[in-house]
């Protein structure tokens, strides 16, 4: 007859059971970025080969492809531009998006909360839909190859969102909180600045992920109202200079690919907690 287990093996065994199930979820979370390392490090030769284990290195990395990126095409400008497009964007969004969703939460206006919909709807438009009355918009400010076409056009879609989050988020605030600092001698704005706020700072760290995470990864407007070589972002330069009819570069494409994913997973990683905290504070209202 077995001996009962102790309550430090069934601990073990628990979590044994635990990662083993976690872990085939975790290679395929990994795998890609993995990939995309091994593939921009890789020489030539050794990426094309079929008939070697390819999972590894077989020639000595090279910095090639990284190269080929500052040197052949603008990539340095388009870091830049994606980088400047997604820090107006988010401001842009932040100062729009916080007094109004607090207003909507806490004014009492007569059917704040039909407004508040109604704005969440306005996001749920396709962004295909869109592209001609935005593209009047981009040609009356005559602002047609310029990145700043995109700082003018994507806050459309952060905005309606981030004001629908945020009101949900400022109503999870206590009110008395508001009401003892009106009472010290704060106004609206002042009881926002120094009492709501600081107490926001998970819902608003989410609208500014969102804002900026959008603004990186959009594609269509891009493309649509950004021509010039040396204004585009990154997702519109990459594909568009390093795809040449059936010539994909792989190395810089995936060096290209690295050097902006990464270090926005890991930032995003690092801000999880206060992210998630920050979606289900405001959507659960």
């Amino acid at each position: 007859m077995a001996a009962p287990r102790t309550p430090q093996q069934k601990e073990i065994r628990r979590h044994l059971w635990i990662y083993g199930a976690l872990t085939p979820y975790v290679i395929i979370a990994v795998f890609p970025i993995y990939w995309m390392f091994l593939t921009a490090f890789k020489q030539e030769p050794d990426l094309y080969r079929m008939d070697i284990f390819p999972l590894w290195f077989h020639m000595a990395p090279t910095m090639k492809h990284f190269n080929y990126l500052f040197t052949n095409t603008n990539y340095g400008a388009w870091l830049v531009n994606t980088m400047s497009i997604s820090v107006w964007v988010a401001l842009i969004t932040l100062v729009a998006a916080v007094p109004a969703g607090y207003s909507l939460a806490r004014l009492r206006i007569p059917g704040a909360e039909n407004m508040g919909i109604a704005v969440f709807m306005t996001y749920l438009v396709p962004a295909i839909i869109l592209f001609l009355p935005l593209s009047r918009v981009v040609a009356t400010l005559g602002l047609q190859d310029s990145w700043w076409s995109l700082v003018v056009v994507y806050p459309t879609f952060t905005i309606p969102f981030c004001t629908w989050l945020l009101m949900g988020f400022f109503k999870t605030v206590p009110m008395e909180m508001e009401e003892a600092a009106r009472v010290d001698g704060c106004g609206y704005l002042g009881a926002l600045m120094r009492v709501v706020l600081p107490v926001s700072v998970p819902g608003i760290l989410t609208a500014v992920i969102f804002a900026f995470t959008l603004s990186m990864q959009d594609f269509l407007y891009g493309l649509a109202f950004v021509a010039a070589g040396d204004q585009m972002p990154v997702p519109v330069g990459v594909p568009t200079q390093l795809i040449r009819g059936d010539v994909y570069f792989w190395g810089s494409l995936m060096a290209a690919a690295l050097m902006v994913g990464l270090p926005v997973a890991l930032l995003y990683n690092f801000f999880l907690d206060r992210f998630i905290q920050g979606i289900t504070g405001g959507v659960g209202k």
